[in-house]
């Protein structure tokens, strides 16, 4: 009876009892498969997101396996590829969509592997100078935060009716808490010292828009972006590249991640125009083969369902001078083997980690 629902929701429930047979990595085992708490608690899924993931799952469904037939009723373990970091709200996430999504759920099938970074570096997260741009860019944030008055005032405003100092509250971010209550229609908190109102929820919300747009313009996230997700990136071309020459991999991969990683993803790639990720985002790349020239490949992009291929930085220039819908595969692996690097003035990513600016 609880809202908000879906028709596979109590089925869902069920499933996620049985999962002994699943294969997950290290500590994924001991983590819940469904969120099943009494109360909500911060950082955890809730019955909201799991419907979200349900239709995330439909979605794809709909499109891949019903109209492309993607993965038939027969499809096996090596078809799929699924990546999770340890937090059991981006593994229940992966569960609910992955459960939605394939012909049939079945867990004997189902081989999750444990991501430790969030940023999904794997085997490549030695990088100084992306922890360098890391620290400018949280220093521009702070230095942003201590001018505005109104933002300083709502802190403290807050801290006071919540019972905690200001320094711990402002550490804490807390529009992440505030977003929680505002995304799932429940009244901000109240004390006996007075409420949390969306007089406090708008400068906050306010100030992030600032930030935001002087993120844009001062490039250092943008820098730390870069290199940041080229691991990922470089994965997710590899793959391709190796599809694209008839060699055999998985079909469908999952990358069930946070809003810090797929947020630099977007920047990397030049989606300016994407806000910061909300709930339940996806971002999908997707390739595709000409059917009159076999071996042309293309990609194309979508985040939250909108096509944004030509939005990237690679492929702008590309769209004005093409009527096909899509962009050249080698456009984008040329992006990621090589024109990542050209604002760091290097050739490789290991370079790039250590260069100095001048």
């Amino acid at each position: 009876s609880r809202k908000p629902s879906h028709p596979q929701l109590e089925a869902f429930i069920k499933h996620m009892s049985k999962g002994s047979a699943a294969k997950m990595d290290g500590s994924l085992s001991t983590l819940p498969r469904y969120p099943s708490h009494s109360s909500c608690e911060m950082g955890e899924l809730t019955q909201t997101g799991v419907v979200q993931h349900l239709r995330n799952g439909q979605l794809l469904r709909e499109i891949y396996i019903n109209k492309h037939k993607l993965l038939l009723s027969d499809w096996t373990a090596k078809q799929l590829y699924l990546e999770t970091t340890g937090k059991s709200r981006t593994l229940q996430s992966a569960l609910a969509l992955l459960y939605a999504f394939l012909p049939d759920f079945d867990w004997k099938k189902i081989n999750l592997r444990h991501q430790w970074s969030t940023i999904f570096c794997s085997g490549s997260c030695d990088c100084p100078m992306r922890n360098h741009y890391l620290e400018e860019e949280q220093h521009r944030q702070y230095s942003l935060r201590v001018k505005n008055n109104d933002l300083e005032k709502v802190y403290v405003d807050m801290a006071k009716i919540v019972g905690i100092p200001t320094r711990q509250l402002r550490a804490s971010n807390p529009i992440d808490s505030l977003l929680c209550y505002f995304c799932h229609n429940v009244s901000f908190p109240c004390t006996k010292t007075g409420c949390i109102g969306m007089e406090h929820f708008k400068v906050i919300k306010r100030h992030q828009l600032e930030d935001e747009r002087e993120r844009q313009d001062k490039k250092l996230y943008f820098l730390y972006a870069l290199l940041a997700t080229h691991p990922l990136l470089n994965q997710t071309v590899n793959r391709l590249q190796r599809i694209a020459e008839g060699k055999k991999e998985e079909v469908f991969v999952l990358y069930s991640a946070h809003d810090v990683t797929l947020s630099p993803v977007l920047s990397a790639l030049g989606v300016t125009e994407a806000r910061f990720p909300r709930f339940a985002a996806r971002l999908i790349f997707e390739l595709w083969q000409d059917g009159k020239r076999p071996k042309e490949h293309f990609i194309r992009i979508l985040y939250n369902g909108a096509d944004v291929t030509f939005q990237t930085s690679f492929c702008k220039d590309y769209y004005k001078h093409s009527s096909k819908p899509m962009c050249p595969l080698e456009k984008f692996v040329n992006f990621v083997k090589r024109d990542m690097f050209l604002v760091f003035n290097s050739t490789n990513y290991y370079d790039a980690c250590r260069r100095r600016p001048l």
